[in-house]
């Protein structure tokens, strides 16, 4: 299990390198695209490069095929609605909405970076599904031509075991969390227990405390102290809040 803090040092002199000098910096031959397609192999990674305002995608590392099935050459944005777990669909739709909007309020103010981060359950070359982090680095740049950028880094961490469920999630320009992930990076927003999480999903498909205790085999009572604790955790005023705000993030 990797639970070392890790550098994405590379990556960042990728995204530089690309501001100076566009696609050259992604050649077959540069020693640091050498350099990171080793780094994938170590982490068990894959990234791609996008144009989230033109919306395609630039340039795939090698170990897309040996990760989700697809050739570099081949993999473009909605190849990911076929491999994502159906279960975690909605939130794939909720997010690459908040990636859109993200794009467009960079691209307006012409300056600005972003970094989103979640998981998400991939379908591998065998069939099954991995749990995969998507680290989403958001840039503007003039090169090659004037749009907004993606970096995005794909990890394998099934190793991670604490949270079954996807909601990792991380929005904001604090960059010591572009990094290879910890186990402090991966609980971030994530203060619910796998039973709170499954209560949260529950009523926000409509169900009473009632009708969750039938489904899951607990008492009423138990419930209602789950809903409580839910809400202390949460710091929001009510349920409907919490829900709506972890709707809206593309966390549930």
């Amino acid at each position: 299990m990797k639970n070392n803090i890790k550098s994405y040092d590379l990556y960042e002199k990728l995204i530089e390198s690309f501001s100076q000098d566009g696609l050259k910096a992604f050649s077959a031959n540069n020693p640091l695209i050498l350099e990171l397609e080793e780094m994938n192999e170590n982490f068990d990674q894959f990234f791609y490069l996008g144009d989230l305002i033109n919306i395609n995608i630039l340039f795939t590392s090698k170990r897309s095929k040996q990760m989700v099935g697809v050739n570099p050459a081949d993999l473009n944005f909605y190849h990911f609605y076929d491999i994502t777990h159906p279960e975690d669909i909605q939130r794939l739709s909720l997010g690459r909405a908040k990636l859109l909007k993200l794009a467009h309020d960079i691209f307006v103010a012409e300056k600005g970076i972003a970094l989103l981060s979640t998981n998400h359950r991939l379908r591998n070359p065998s069939g099954n599904y991995s749990n995969i982090l998507l680290q989403l680095y958001l840039f503007y740049s003039t090169i090659p031509h004037k749009s907004v950028y993606l970096l995005k880094i794909h990890t394998n961490i099934d190793w991670f075991k604490k949270c079954k469920h996807g909601y990792h999630y991380y929005l904001g320009n604090n960059l010591t969390n572009f990094r290879y992930p910890d186990d402090e990076l991966l609980m971030i927003n994530s203060p619910f227990s796998d039973r709170e999480f499954e209560i949260i999903k529950l009523i926000a498909s409509g169900m009473s405390s009632e009708e969750i205790a039938e489904k899951i085999f607990l008492s009423v009572h138990t419930i209602n102290t789950h809903r409580r604790n839910i809400l202390k955790k949460s710091g929001k005023a009510t349920l409907s809040e919490l829900i709506y705000d972890l709707l809206d993030r593309g966390v549930l």
